[in-house]
């Protein structure tokens, strides 16, 4: 199992702000609740990873 592991599951994804001032992705997927709360650097440091892994795979594409 990993990142290239394909699996037949559906999930939502919330992304915002919470009223105490932290980034929280909110994940739902099978009746199970995830909620991941980050410091907003932190959640700046996520934000270029994803960005980053997004330009990677527009490379694979090619």
């Amino acid at each position: 199992m990993g990142i290239n592991t394909e699996r037949d599951i559906q999930a939502n994804l919330q992304i915002g702000p919470t009223d105490q001032g932290m980034v929280r992705l909110f994940i739902e997927a099978d009746g199970v609740e995830i909620p991941m709360d980050f410091e907003p650097d932190e959640a700046e440091e996520i934000a270029e990873e994803i960005r980053a892994a997004a330009q990677a795979a527009l490379a694979v594409k090619g």
